[in-house]
């Protein structure tokens, strides 16, 4: 039985879906003002891999990620580029898109926008309201009394004196206690009109936090079976998510809490201000860095696999460092994935979950989604693979390697697809075309022809140099990749 660790609890515990067979996920989205970076891959790539594998396991799910599309930093950003609210939110929410597409990641069922459910989150707030939870302040926002909700601090672990007012709260004098939190804001006349609604409070707009009570309600009723995000979302986001829907509705928000571990640079917490600050676009397009001005962009089908597999080699709550060595690890392991699979052609199979190398994987993915332990059995079953020749342990390798989101590209693409993740950070064969390549080789070929087997191994050697690595296959075939 698959046993998740639930932040609330902080134990593991067996999943048992309010609704047998039926899993109701709910992750909280990005805020779509600029692009994504490499925290956002790792939320991505991690509850997409929850998802895979509990429709591997046979459930029925629902997972939905909403998009926080009204928010002080949006607004900032169409202010600053003098564009419609709208057009910022739909550019950068292509750009997100286009980063899902090139890590693997399969859209949510259900992507929700804050702004198609400000109605859901005004009743929620008149709720509130009428148990004593919300007040209107004097500066005309809507207020909600931490200090009400006897349950606060309960997922975060925090005690009320040790709290401070969360992250996107402004303090102000219009608070009761420095804790209380915004659920509606009094629109400013200086804002753009298209980021005012009209309510019992007044013109304004939502809180950050009631948008995810509104829109998981409305999808997937209450309780949830899994709500997930970024760990930088334990507090205050899911803390005062907890405390709205709970205060409205009563009964609990969700029974399974999950958060992904923080994802560093060079050890360091990733921010713009230490200058370490990467985005999925830069990190993994074809043709160096995309103009800003473009949300679509070409991957490089090598480089994009890799930081999915850097990402799902590692347990999804353990922290992870993105350091030059640690991808240069993750590109030759993965490499070696694809090199079994290159030697030996994959027949489609079934995958038989009580089958030896089946089993294993299944039982590590049950125990709180280890997909560390379940790699480890993807290179058993290469070591297989290139011991016995078999298609069917390759097919069963390609197989397994899907349910995680890997090994589905083409051997032949992978291998010869260049990428800037080698020792040193050096490029390996970005010099060389593949038409280049392949000249050579016929080059080779002709040599060995001619029995000139000096000017042959010159070729191999100066191919080896650029990074490009020849392997002579029975029937005169030669194949190459780029290391």
């Amino acid at each position: 039985m698959l046993q998740i660790h639930n932040s609330l609890t902080r134990k593991k515990e067996a999943l048992r879906p309010v609704e047998p067979g039926h899993v109701r996920m709910y992750v909280c989205g990005m805020t779509v003002y600029d692009f994504c970076h490499l925290g956002h891959a790792r939320m991505l790539v991690s509850f997409d891999v929850v998802q895979r594998w509990l429709r591997a396991s046979g459930y029925r799910v629902t997972y939905v990620r909403n998009i926080t599309d009204i928010d002080d930093k949006i607004i900032r950003r169409a202010v600053e580029t003098g564009r419609r609210l709208k057009d910022v939110t739909s550019f950068y929410i292509d750009a997100m898109h286009a980063d899902e597409r090139a890590l693997g990641v399969q859209a949510p069922d259900h992507e929700p926008r804050a702004t198609e459910h400000v109605g859901e989150m005004l009743d929620i707030i008149s709720k509130l309201e009428e148990k004593g939870l919300a007040y209107r302040s004097a500066d005309g926002d809507v207020n909600y009394a931490v200090r009400g909700f006897e349950g606060y601090g309960k997922l975060s672990g925090k005690s009320l004196d040790d709290l401070r007012a969360g992250e996107r709260v402004a303090v102000s004098a219009g608070k009761r206690d420095p804790l209380d939190f915004v659920l509606w804001k009094r629109a400013k006349d200086e804002e753009p009109e298209e980021s005012k609604w009209e309510s019992p409070y007044g013109l304004g707009r939502p809180g950050w936090h009631i948008e995810c009570s509104a829109m998981s309600k409305s999808l997937l009723g209450l309780p949830l079976d899994i709500h997930g995000g970024g760990p930088d979302l334990k507090f205050p986001h899911h803390e005062n998510e907890i405390a709205q829907t709970e205060g409205a509705f009563g009964g609990s928000l969700a029974s399974v809490w999950m958060h992904c571990g923080p994802l560093m640079v060079d050890s360091d917490k990733m921010s713009k201000s230490l200058g370490n600050f990467r985005r999925i676009r830069s990190t993994i397009a074809a043709q160096g860095e995309p103009s800003d001005e473009v949300a679509g962009y070409e991957a490089n089908p090598r480089e994009a696999e890799m930081l999915r597999f850097f990402i799902v080699r590692n347990h999804y709550r353990s922290v992870q460092n993105y350091a030059p060595d640690n991808l240069f690890d993750a590109q030759q392991a993965l490499d070696r994935l694809y090199q079994a699979l290159a030697n030996v052609p994959a027949d489609t199979v079934e995958i038989d979950w009580e089958a030896p190398y089946s089993r294993d994987f299944r039982d590590a993915m049950n125990d709180d989604f280890n997909t560390a332990g379940a790699v480890s059995i993807l290179f058993e079953l290469a070591g297989e693979v290139n011991r016995s020749k078999s298609s069917q342990a390759a097919g069963l390798l390609k197989a397994l390697g899907g349910v995680l989101g890997l090994l589905q590209v083409s051997p032949q693409l992978y291998l010869q697809s260049p990428t800037r993740f080698q020792a040193g950070g050096a490029p390996s064969g970005d010099a060389l075309q593949a038409e280049e390549i392949e000249a050579l080789i016929e080059a080779r070929r002709d040599a060995k022809g001619r029995r000139d087997f000096a000017e042959a191994d010159r070729i191999r050697a100066d191919l080896l140099a650029a990074g490009v690595e020849l392997e002579d296959r029975p029937g005169g075939v030669t194949q190459w990749r780029r290391v």
